[in-house]
């Protein structure tokens, strides 16, 4: 049965969805940067987790959610182990090591060119040349943009905090797909709710094995926590779940590209997280080479969509 939405209506709603979308998961970047100061990440993101899940489970007989057959609900467990244990992890664990809130919005920016080219692969379609140089050109933003602090160790801008960013990356990438291939059809709620159960195994044993799970509570950190469970975890998940059902992950990955800007500008807002010449032309490059690949395959997508 297709989940296609055709309804007029409906289908202009969907379109203002990633928008919203983008703004709430930009965010996210600025709730990890207040939170890491005072929790480890995998204890705080199992907090965090667990918060998500009994919330969703008040919403489950309001909105009458169906249970999920065991083999649908282990691939979203799967996926969340990716989208929520491995990408939400993995920038928490850089964030909480001294990597700006802005630079990890963009490493992350560069997951529209790894799912288009991991959804290729699933489908089997040919990536052709202009998939490939925007992922080059992408690559090639990011380490503009980095290059101004990489001699600055205490900018927390090192080999390590870079990699578990690009970790995410692709984590969130290879979950989306996921997702898409195998779950995409599955009751909205109770498909999040088998997510969150896939990145709590992850989380959970990390923050009990390598963690002293001490924090210190502080307006910041509640805010902080509050923030990413109802707006992230709940709403921004429920949007990105509702426009992968829609068909819509093309659209979704087109404009993630915008998450590095607005991330970035939040940092500078809130943070004084500095924006330098040779960052913005860096952020531009950026843009460009995501906005090359995820172009050239909106077509395709539409004409699969038919």
């Amino acid at each position: 049965m297709s989940h296609t939405i055709t309804d007029k209506p409906m289908q202009n709603l969907v379109r203002t969805i990633p928008a919203v979308f983008v703004v709430l998961w930009s965010t996210g970047f600025i709730g990890a940067r207040y939170a890491m100061p005072w929790a480890e990440p995998f204890t705080f993101l199992s907090v965090r987790i667990v918060l998500s899940i009994a919330l969703l489970l008040l919403l489950v007989p309001l909105f009458k959610a169906k249970r999920l057959p065991p083999v649908t609900a282990l691939h979203a467990a799967i996926a969340g182990m990716l989208m929520h244990g491995v990408y939400l992890g993995g920038v928490f664990w850089a964030v909480r090591r001294g990597l700006p809130a802005g630079l990890a919005g963009l490493v992350v920016g560069l997951q529209p060119l790894l799912t288009a080219l991991m959804a290729s692969a699933f489908a089997g379609e040919r990536v052709d040349r202009k998939v490939w140089l925007g992922l080059f050109i992408g690559f090639a933003g990011v380490a503009i943009v980095l290059s101004p602090k990489l001699g600055d160790i205490s900018s927390g801008v090192t080999v390590e905090t870079v990699s578990a960013g690009l970790a995410a990356v692709v984590a969130m990438a290879l979950g989306t797909v996921w997702q898409k291939r195998f779950v995409a059809n599955a009751d909205l709620l109770t498909g999040t709710i088998w997510q969150y159960v896939g990145g709590l195994t992850l989380a959970l044993p990390i923050s009990l094995l390598f963690e002293t799970r001490e924090y210190i509570l502080t307006g910041e950190l509640v805010f902080a926590m509050a923030w990413l469970v109802i707006v992230l975890s709940v709403a921004a998940i429920l949007l990105l779940m509702i426009l992968i059902r829609a068909g819509e992950v093309s659209r979704v990955a087109s404009l993630f590209y915008l998450v590095p800007a607005v991330t970035a500008l939040m940092a500078w807002l809130l943070f004084n997280e500095t924006l330098t010449p040779v960052q913005i032309v860096g952020m531009a490059i950026t843009t460009f080479g995501v906005a090359l690949a995820t172009v050239q395959r909106r077509p395709r997508r539409a004409a699969m969509l038919r």
